[in-house]
């Protein structure tokens, strides 16, 4: 850019210097006068308005663009000067200058364009010509409009007064991107002219792709000056790339060019995807008739077209277009026209807020010695901002449909047709827009409707593919030079059932070698290939760096027992695995043979403690429960504790004779015969196993016990194995042993890690089931702890991988990939001696849940139970033994309470209030013999206070 701005600034200059001949002296321009913006709006402020407004405009005579954009620019200028209530009388007066397709004559058209005091200047026609106008009209404040300059980067801070009255490229670029996605192809070609236009384009679509996870896998530019030889030179290097879907952006002068060398190189035919911007449909919408050899260059080609809802403005404008001209009509033609109403808004606001039509002297600019230049003769205008304001705040409905700016000054509401040309027009197969994206529905059916977005999986209706197929393309093909695919296979000394060399032959046998070659045949195509051998065939290689070297292009793929894991898919993309896999540990194993004591063998010691230990205290909270109102639960101490242990016990054969009175020790007693009946039936389906069936024990019990102990631990040599269990088990480094053929294997676990051995192995399970097959005396313990399978390994976006892998998909669907897992992978010989390997003892944690139950069971009831007797207690206290008022009299007291029985408690309380009852009674009759005296003495008083009162 700012290359772009050092050029149109140096162009500025020399064309001043054609319009004024010479410079002045730094001291005479500074002397002129300069008027303030902000005071010439202030005192020009609701002044009458203009009779006459000009704009003007700079077009391309010969671009099928330009002669229909013509066209409705004064179609539009004739409408908004015959409509009184636009600009209340104002006219507008459009001056259109021809760039004649040359840039240096565009920019002179511009600049003589800016001494004619006009307001706003609309076009160019070009991207690459509006970055530099852009840089002029900056300096002289006139908004310029462009509704053919799609370039994504003119909407940047960098060009204030530029405003597109279409849409930017950007979402066409998405709505590609968007369609690439749909039909899952990953890599594309670009073919494009090489200007800002173009580049700009692409480099849009580049990180539209990259949110996909796809990519340009090449670009070819083409130079705007190029002959159709030239053309032809460069899709002859794109016939020979592996994509075949290429993306199209150009302009009108060039597309059909490109089509038309394409059909003559036979690249319009069945296999190729071809995608254009709105370019080919601006094509056909505007010429009435194109050449038989351009139509059939056309065919099955995927291109877009801004989608434009249908309104009754538009229905006008069709009509009157049809009195016009007989050109056909295009959505840049509408984007025109309407461009000369949003002038005309944005004009009448301006007028509205009193602003006026005013300029000053060009700005002051010096020359690289400092020397002021001569720039008289061009306007600055002066309400320039201002209009700029008005133009991006206008509202208005169009032909083209809602017309407002975002703050990004982009159109609201992009939306874009997809078509599929066919014979000598088009079909629509879908839309898209911004918001829901690719639909068969219109826009506006979505928006209205959110719950259609995600009814169908079908995005897009069927399309004619070139060659006239319906079939979707594949997108890629092998590159037409017949280089070989370079297959690398490694080298293995050990487990070469899984990958070994015919001696004396280049050929591979093996099961990971017979999956490689069933895929390849079940593709629908046929590629060449050959195998190179990886390894020194004296050591297994390190598959890591096997896949690096397909990284680097070393190899095209990597084909062998090569296990998908982290640092190796970000080297290759991998098929889907053909064969499941994962970190195992295998240790030696002996029989156990039936004993004495084997009954205790089902629960560990720690199982049995805790069970022991809850028998007694459930015994202890059912006495504490039952014993205040439970003869069977009182008695001597002695009887008390054989009693409750008795009741404990007996409750593991539900043969307790012992009757619960309350209802809290029968709520304790369910539940703790629930954890009985779990307890002993897990206990007897573990002895019946230890019993009946043989088992293998080791003292390694997994990957946790491997990792505890201090042993060392064996792995297969040149294996990720060792970095991992480095790394993400945390096992010291000095324990790890390499290890390398099988018999080297058996040998250091059989001497052990007393004799210099291994206490176990750690490798990938299909190694060590080759292992045991025919080593009875090893066995994997524990579980697997990764999760992982092994793949093919290519190149990273190579198409390959993913046919690969629908292949394998194919094969273990079809029952193939069984066939040949039985052929090379042989069971192991071990499985039908009857035994089985040992299974953990159970622990207490797999029963924490049941004692954590029984506890709170437990808890809980107590908790009643002490506050039913602090009640009870405080409703029927007995006297304290000791004087009232010492805590040692109330605290035996309480206890006495506790022990006292429920029934002698009722019967205490019973007398003491027969007594309170009794003793009432009395003092009642008491009252009553006292009232009566008083009564028979009251006469005489009476008598006697009669007689003193006479």
């Amino acid at each position: 850019m700012v290359v772009n701005q050092v050029w149109g600034l140096l162009l500025l200059v020399v064309v001043v210097v054609f319009f004024n001949g010479c410079f002045i002296e730094e001291k005479r321009h500074c002397a002129q006068a300069q008027i303030p913006e902000s005071k010439k709006l202030r005192n020009a402020s609701f002044l009458s308005r203009p009779e006459v407004v000009k704009i003007g405009s700079i077009l391309t005579f010969d671009s099928i663009i330009g002669k229909a954009a013509k066209i409705a620019l004064e179609a539009a200028v004739e409408d908004v000067n015959s409509d009184p209530t636009v600009l209340n009388g104002t006219k507008l007066e459009l001056t259109i200058h021809d760039s004649n397709s040359s840039g240096l004559v565009s920019i002179m058209e511009a600049l003589h364009f800016m001494e004619s005091e006009s307001v706003a200047l609309i076009g160019p026609e070009s991207s690459a010509l509006t970055h530099t106008i852009s840089y002029v009209v900056k300096e002289l404040r006139i908004p310029l409009v462009s509704f053919t300059a799609t370039d994504p980067t003119l909407s940047s801070l960098q060009f204030p007064f530029f405003v597109r009255s279409t849409h930017s490229d950007i979402f066409q670029m998405a709505a590609i991107a968007d369609i690439i996605e749909y039909y899952e192809w990953r890599q594309v070609v670009a073919i494009y002219i090489d200007d800002d236009h173009g580049r700009n384009g692409i480099s849009s679509l580049v990180d539209q792709l990259a949110s996909k996870r796809s990519k340009i896998s090449h670009k070819a530019p083409i130079n705007p000056d190029a002959t159709r030889g030239d053309i032809q030179d460069i899709l002859i290097q794109v016939s020979f790339m592996e994509s075949r879907v290429i993306v199209v952006h150009t302009s009108t002068k060039w597309g059909l060019n490109i089509l038309d060398v394409a059909q003559d190189l036979s690249m319009m035919e069945s296999g190729y995807v071809w995608i254009t911007t709105d370019w080919l449909s601006t094509i056909i919408d505007i010429s009435s008739s194109l050449p038989t050899r351009s139509i059939a260059s056309m065919q099955g080609v995927i291109t877009l077209q801004s989608y434009i809802k249908d309104s009754e403005i538009k229905s006008k404008f069709i009509m009157e277009w049809e009195n016009l001209t007989k050109m056909g009509l295009s959505t840049y033609t509408l984007y025109a026209y309407d461009t000369i109403w949003l002038l005309a808004r944005a004009l009448d606001d301006f007028f509205h807020q009193g602003g006026n039509i005013s300029f000053s002297k060009g700005p002051k600019m010096k020359d690289s010695q400092g020397r002021l230049l001569n720039l008289d003769s061009f306007s600055v205008f002066n309400g320039g901002k201002i209009l700029l304001e008005n133009i991006l705040q206008v509202k208005m409905n169009g032909t083209t449909g809602p017309i407002e700016f975002t703050s990004d000054k982009n159109l609201v509401f992009p939306a874009f047709e997809v078509l599929n040309v066919m014979d000598t027009g088009f079909k629509t197969v879908g839309y898209w827009s911004n918001t829901s994206r690719l639909s068969t529905s219109p826009p506006e059916t979505l928006n209205s409707n959110l719950s259609n977005q995600s009814s169908s999986s079908e995005l897009l209706s069927g399309v004619i593919w070139p060659g006239e197929t319906i079939k979707k393309p594949r997108g890629w093909v092998l590159p037409k030079n017949g280089k070989e695919l370079k297959i690398g296979v490694p080298t293995r000394v050990s487990f070469q059932d899984l990958v070994e060399e015919v001696k004396g032959t280049d050929m591979y046998v093996g099961y990971s070698v017979d999956v490689f070659i069933s895929a390849v045949k079940v593709l629908p195509y046929s590629f060449p290939y050959k195998i190179y051998t990886y390894g020194d065939g004296h050591n297994n290689p390190d598959y890591t760096d096997l896949v690096s070297l397909v990284n680097a292009g070393v190899y095209d793929a990597a084909v062998g027992d090569i296990a998908i894991v982290t640092n190796r898919t970000l080297l290759a993309d991998f098929t889907q695995p053909f064969i499941e896999s994962g970190l195992v540990v295998v240790a030696p194993v002996r029989r156990l043979s039936s004993g004495t004591w084997d009954f205790f063998r089902p629960f560990t010691a720690e199982l049995w403690c805790v069970i022991g230990i809850f028998f007694l205290v459930v015994g202890a909270v059912v006495w504490i429960l039952e014993h205040r109102q439970n003869d069977e639960f009182r008695g001597t101490p002695r009887q008390q504790v054989v009693t409750t242990l008795w009741f404990s016990f007996s409750t593991l054969f539900f043969s307790h004779k012992q009757n619960l009175m309350s209802g809290l020790g029968r709520f304790v007693l369910i539940i703790w015969l629930f954890v009985v009946l779990i307890i002993s039936s897990s206990y007897t389906a573990s002895l019946t196993s230890i019993l009946t069936i043989q088992k293998l024990s080791s003292p390694i019990e997994g990957i946790d016990s491997l990792k505890l102990s201090k042993d060392r631990i064996g792995y297969q040599e040149s294996s990720f194995v060792r970095n991992y269990l480095i790394d993400e088990i945390g096992i010291s480094e000095s324990r790890l042993v390499p290890l390398n053929l099988p018999e080297d294997y058996e040998k250091a676990l059989n001497d052990g890690p007393d004799n210099g051995g291994v206490v176990a192995i750690v490798d990938e399970r299909p190694y060590i089931e080759l292992f045991v097959s025919t080593r009875c005396q090893f066995s994997i313990v524990g579980q697997d702890f990764t999760r992982t399978g092994w793949g093919f390994a290519f190149q990273r976006d190579s198409p390959l991988a993913m046919d690969m892998s629908n292949a394998i998909l194919k094969l273990s669907e079809t029952g193939e990939l069984q066939n040949i897992h039985k052929k090379w992978l042989r069971e192991s010989a071990c499985n039908s001696q009857g035994t089985e390997f040992s299974v953990d003892r159970l622990k207490l944690k797999r029963f924490k849940g049941l004692f954590i139950i029984i506890g709170l069971a437990c808890f809980l009831a107590l908790f009643v139970y002490v506050l039913l007797i602090i009640y009870k207690y405080t409703k029927h206290k007995p006297d304290p033994i000791e004087s009232p008022g010492t805590t040692p009299g109330r605290l035996q007291t309480f206890v006495s309470f506790i022990d006292e029985k429920e029934d002698s408690v009722n019967t205490r309380s019973k007398k003491r209030l027969r007594q309170e009852s009794s003793l009432r009674s009395n003092r009642d009759i008491a009252s009553l013999n006292g009232y009566t005296s008083t009564q028979k003495e009251s006469p005489s008083i009476t008598t006697e206070c009669s007689q003193h009162g006479d």
